[in-house]
């Protein structure tokens, strides 16, 4: 099973960069996506629903603005659109869909960069977070959640870690609740499981500022984090940077399992 998940930065300027052809070669299974940055009335039926796929989507409120979406060659057995919590859901940051024992989800966690309001709301939907992701993992379902989790966990997840401690994305606070949930919780860093040394070629997202992507000077801040027992399963990651269809780019996971055996 291929699992792609990818912050699109607007999916209408990924579609004019491309994504869509590029996906038609990846023969992807499951493709999880962020930042869509549209509602329901701007997206082309191909958006919508891509060939050979079926489309899920949950749409932040406000107009040009976050979002996520899902792509599925098999049809869904259920899909959860939101947390039930309302000033997240708001946002449009959380879609989980359900295969047989398996559940994917696409996540947005808020960035925290533009300022302290954003930082404490950040730092809001992580507490809020953790007792659903302690519940995820307790549930005996296989789950791997997909997406811009907006923190680079340590030091060889980006380039410039000594003058970013005390910034947003790599606070001390934020790599601490993902050491909690690797650890306590037991969720699984599917790349690191893969690549346990790797670091200038794991990044996922260059700032637009400066000369950040011709110079790699990169964050880690996408992720497919699993259940033991599906990440177990994990065979291959790779980070796609031969194109650009956003600041961020599509990381792609192989998987033994299928949607079958599950």
């Amino acid at each position: 099973m291929r699992i792609i998940s990818a912050n699109l930065n607007g999916i209408r300027s990924a579609s004019n960069k491309g994504f869509y052809p590029w996906l038609q070669k990846q023969e992807a299974d499951i493709v999880c996506m962020q930042e869509l940055k549209a509602q329901e009335a701007d997206m082309t039926a191909e958006m919508l629903q891509p060939e050979g796929y079926y489309g899920y989507f949950h749409y932040a409120e406000k107009k040009g603005y976050s979002g996520v979406g899902i792509y599925s060659r098999q049809k869904a057995d259920a899909v959860i659109v939101g947390l039930g919590i309302v000033d997240i859901d708001s946002e449009g940051r959380y879609l989980e869909a359900r295969f047989g024992n398996l559940s994917v989800v696409s996540l947005y966690l808020p960035s925290g960069s533009s300022g302290e309001e954003r930082q404490a709301f950040k730092f809001s939907v992580m507490e809020r977070f953790m007792p659903h992701l302690e519940s995820l993992i307790r549930d005996g379902r296989e789950v791997v959640i997909c997406g811009d989790w907006n923190i680079a966990h340590q030091e060889a997840d980006l380039k410039n870690y000594k003058g970013n401690r005390k910034n947003s994305g790599f606070l001390p606070e934020e790599r601490a609740w993902l050491t909690d949930l690797f650890g306590r919780v037991g969720w699984v860093d599917v790349y690191r499981l893969l690549h346990p040394d790797t670091t200038d070629a794991c990044y996922t997202w260059w700032s637009n500022r400066g000369q950040a992507w011709a110079k790699n000077v990169g964050w880690r801040i996408d992720y497919q984090i699993a259940t033991p027992g599906f990440a177990s399963q994990a065979v291959a990651a790779t980070i796609y940077k031969d194109e650009r269809f956003s600041d961020h780019a599509p990381l792609t996971v192989d998987y033994q399992s299928t949607q079958q055996d599950l």
